[in-house]
């Protein structure tokens, strides 16, 4: 099983099959339309 992560604001955001337990760290859509506005 493994978890992506938004790096930024630490939100859940997926889940998937895995032979090991993984972490993942991406950047959820909320935080990347935060960023594109700036």
């Amino acid at each position: 099983m493994g978890i992506i992560i938004c790096q930024d604001c630490n939100a859940t955001i997926d889940y998937f099959e895995d032979d090991k337990v993984t972490k993942l760290y991406s950047c959820c859509c909320e935080c990347n339309e935060k960023t594109d506005e700036q």
